[in-house]
């Protein structure tokens, strides 16, 4: 069966015409492989399809923006459960959730706030660990004084 429109450029011999042998779904559908024969020279080759997603863009607190980055997120968590009885196990867990609560709010404009994903990063580190939670508080909400940490702790009572 010869595909048109979708002809891939023969790695051989550079002819845009071939014909898909056979095709197969891959990674729970989010790809797919494709045998195919070059219908001037004859030889097979694969070719693979994926999902493109947009990138998601982080608006920051200046109003710049910039890519989405789960490293940074993950920087700024692994230094608030420094020391404290967290899986890693437990951190890949939240990053994913993070990322794919990111993704859904993102499904339509592809851009999220810093502080949405901070506020994310928040409610994750309450429910796992009040002082890894107060750790990135801290930084996140930028505390300047103890009376401000005490009001934070207050509010875990």
């Amino acid at each position: 069966m010869v595909v048109k429109g979708s002809a891939m450029r023969c790695p051989h011999c550079e002819t845009c015409e071939d014909k898909v042998i056979e095709s197969r779904m891959l990674a729970n559908g989010e790809s797919i492989r494709r045998r195919r024969e070059c219908l001037k020279c004859g030889y097979r080759f694969t070719s693979y399809e994926h999902i493109e997603e947009k990138q998601i863009i982080v608006i920051k607190r200046d109003g710049s923006r910039q890519l989405f980055d789960i490293k940074k997120i993950e920087h700024g968590i692994l230094r608030a459960i420094e020391k404290r009885p967290i899986s890693h196990i437990q951190l890949e867990e939240i990053l994913i959730a993070i990322e794919n609560e990111a993704r859904m709010k993102t499904l339509n404009t592809h851009e999220i706030s810093a502080a949405e994903l901070g506020e994310m990063v928040l409610k994750s580190l309450y429910t796992l660990d009040k002082v890894a939670y107060i750790r990135f508080a801290s930084v996140y909400r930028h505390f300047e004084n103890v009376e401000e940490f005490v009001k934070e702790i207050e509010k875990l009572s």
